[in-house]
Formats: structure tokens, sequence, C-alpha cells
């Protein structure tokens, strides 16, 4: 059970991690500001202007923070699922309800503003995760024997799958938004920690190898190759019975994932197509049109070099050269003006910030806490490598934000919430009895 603080609601908060949060909103909004400069408002408190209204947003999220940390720690246990099924109801209605932005209906208006529920999601979908793991009393996978002890196992797994899946899906189904969608296989790093079987990120592995190799290789080839590495296993494994079973199961399988990759492919929209073969490399790709993004990007970044142009002095990003430049690719202004030097300094500060999210995890004295915290760190690293790794063409361009950099309310607000509750929750670990 734990005490209430009626004293002091601040007593124990983490001052290096607040630090740390202030530090990249600050930052993030300085590179918002150089990301769409306009010498006509040169006033970085225009609020006409996009650093203007993020400022409000800053502001905003900073109340929402206090607020946070001003309420029971208890409450986020409470109401963990309440707030999973709110804005799973949310993501379900905006597509009825909501404005198209962009050719995605995931938002509703708010006069000047707009909010995107999705954003919401991960927290709530953190929260629903931690809650369940923490209720079960047993860790997924745990080894457990004799056919009562198997459902158990994979009851657990299968419910922390569908709590991970269902906005998953609903995001991508409904909204069309693949790069919010995607994020939602981070928690998957969580589940690792509460004990799941490492075959199961060696299978994830060999899938995500098996399902480039399906959109370079001929299938027949594939096929083939498959083949004959089973023949080959056959002369270094037991021959009997369940291993050839196994081997050949796994054969069957791999076969099974290069044949829906094709299929898949070909039934993907034409953009989603041409953004994988940019990725790829494959065929010619015209720098004019789809591969644009990523070349400018890449141009951007690399004419920083070492020590970068200057602040405000980047010419990729003051004429537009970049699209999406304060959003999904502001991390080319930090390229561009900052050079290799900044950007290294950011991508440092970002995961200086994971890894100290890492260490308070293991820190809680709660099964909740703990995982509630690992999943704060593995969504804040999943968007700084898909992000970093869009911007620089090492993974197709899906847009998602830069954690406290790039501009817009939603997904500052929900990073904040994200990281505020859990430094609730750690301030609140000491009065927890063990």
């Amino acid at each position: 059970m734990s005490s209430r603080n009626s004293y002091n609601p601040f007593a124990n908060v983490d001052k290096i991690c607040l630090l740390l949060y202030f530090l990249l909103v600050f930052m993030g909004w300085l590179n918002i500001y150089a990301a769409v400069y306009n010498e006509d408002h040169k006033n970085i408190f225009d609020l006409s202007q996009k650093y203007g209204k993020q400022l409000i947003w800053i502001g905003s999220a900073s109340i929402l923070g206090l607020f946070i940390l001003l309420i029971d720690a208890d409450f986020y246990t409470v109401f963990a699922y309440f707030f999973y099924a709110f804005f799973l109801l949310l993501c379900i209605a905006v597509p009825f309800l909501g404005r198209e932005v962009k050719g995605s209906r995931s938002w509703f208006r708010l006069g000047d503003f707009g909010i995107q529920p999705a954003e919401f999601m991960k927290f709530a979908a953190n929260l629903a995760l931690a809650k369940f793991l923490s209720n079960t009393n047993l860790q997924i996978e745990q080894r457990s024997f004799g056919f009562q002890g198997f459902l158990k196992k994979y009851r657990s797994t299968i419910i922390a799958l569908v709590i991970i899946g269902l906005p998953l899906l609903i995001i991508k189904k409904l909204q069309d938004e693949t790069g919010l969608a995607i994020v939602f296989a981070a928690f998957v790093f969580s589940l690792y920690r509460e004990g799941l079987s490492i075959n199961y990120l060696l299978f994830g592995f060999a899938a995500t190898v098996l399902f480039v190799l399906a959109l370079l290789v001929d299938n027949t080839h594939l096929f083939m190759a498959i083949g004959a590495i089973a023949i080959l296993m056959l002369l270094f494994i037991r021959r009997n019975k369940k291993n050839i079973f196994l081997l050949v199961l796994m054969s069957l399988l791999a076969c099974g994932i290069v044949k829906g990759t094709s299929t898949m492919y070909q039934k993907l929209e034409e953009h989603q197509k041409i953004r994988i073969d940019v990725l790829l490399g494959r065929g010619s790709i015209n720098l004019k049109k789809e591969g644009y993004n990523v070349n400018q990007a890449k141009i951007a970044i690399g004419s920083g070099g070492f020590l970068g142009k200057g602040y405000l002095q980047g010419t990729q990003t003051k004429y537009d050269f970049v699209p999406e430049q304060d959003t999904d690719f502001i991390f080319c202004t930090v390229g561009e003006e900052w050079g290799f030097l900044g950007s290294s300094f950011v991508i440092v500060l970002q995961l200086f910030l994971i890894l100290k999210v890492i260490i308070m995890a293991e820190r809680q004295r709660s099964d909740f806490s703990r995982i509630y915290g690992y999943g704060v760190a593995s969504i804040l690293f999943f968007h700084l490598a898909i992000n970093v790794g869009m911007t620089i063409g090492l993974v197709p361009v899906i847009g998602i934000p830069l954690p406290f950099f790039s501009y817009g309310g939603s997904s500052l607000w929900s990073f904040t919430i994200l990281l505020f509750i859990f430094i609730k929750l750690d301030a609140n670990r000491l009065s927890i009895l063990r």
C-alpha cells in the first residue's frame, strides 16, 4: 500500500529528469523558430507564427505537467483502464467526426488548434499494459509446467499483445496513420523486460530479414535458398520426429513470410510502394519526386559539416527546400545549423533522458511503476531512432515526431503526459512498502 504525502506533492521529484525535459523542449522551440523563420515576423514570441503557437503549447504542457505532479500517484493505477478505453473510443470516433489533414482524418479541431487522439493513446496503452502485467503476479513466458501452466503463460502474452495491437490496428486501418500505429510495436521491449522469451525477438529479427530479402530477391530463388538451408541443417541436428517437424514448420513459415511480403507489397498504395523503393534503392528514383524528401534531408544535414552553418543561417532550411522541416524533418535544421557536433549533442541528450528513465524504472518498488517506466523509455527510443533514421535515409519516411523537438501541440502534450506520469510514480516510490 502507498501512503499519501499531503504536505509536499513535489517531494522526491527527480530534478535531473525535469531538467532534461525542459532543456529538450527549449532547444526544440529554438529549432522550430529556425525552421520556419520569417523575416517579417522576427519576434520569437509572435503568436501568429508557429514558434509563437508552440510557445503556447509549451506553457500549457508545463501547466499540465504540474497538474500531473499534484495528483495522487494512485490515480494513474486506478484509472489506467479508463484512460485506455476513453482514448480508444476517441481513436475510433475521429475518422467519422474529425478533420482531414494531409489525407488522414485523425484530428479533432478546436478553434485554431488541432488535437490528435492517437498521440495520447500511447500513454493510455502504457498505463493499461502496466496495470495488466502488474496484476497478473507472474512474468510473461515464465517457466510453467502442466497444461494449466501452459494456458496461464500464453493467456498473459495474448492479452498483453491485444492491449498493444488493438490501438495499432485501429489507428492504421481507420486513420491511415502508419507512423503513429507502428510506434505501439515499441512496447515489445517492455514485454521483453518482463520476461518475454528472447526467441520472439530473434524470430522478429529473422522475419525482418526475410521481409527485406523478399522485396529485393526473386521469391523462387528465396524458396530454393530456404530449402537448401533446411536440408543443410538436417546434417547438424538430431533427426528425430520432433526436430524434423519443427524444421519443416519453420521452413514453411519462412516461405509464408516471403510470399506474404510480396503479396502485401503488391496491395500497397502507390505512395507507400515508392517510399519502400526509395529506402531499398530499387529502380530509378526521381529525386524531384519520390526521392525528394530524403535527398533534401541528406543535403541539409550534410551541408552542416562538423560545426554547422550557424543559428538561423541554414540555407536549405531558410528557403524551404526540406518539406515538413518543422515537424517530421526538424532534425535537418539541427544538422544544417548545428552540424555534426550539435546533432550528436541532441542525440546524446535524448539518449541520456532515455537512460535516466531506465535507471529510474529499475529502482521502482512497484511492478506497475517499473513496467510503465520501461514503456516510456521504449516509446522515446522508438521515436528517436525512427525520426533520425528516416531523415538520413535508413528507414522509410513514415512521419513521426522527434520527442520534444517537433512542432505540434498533440505530440508535445502526449510526450509530457507520458513522462510526467512516470516522474510522479517515481517520486511516490518511497511511500510504497516492499
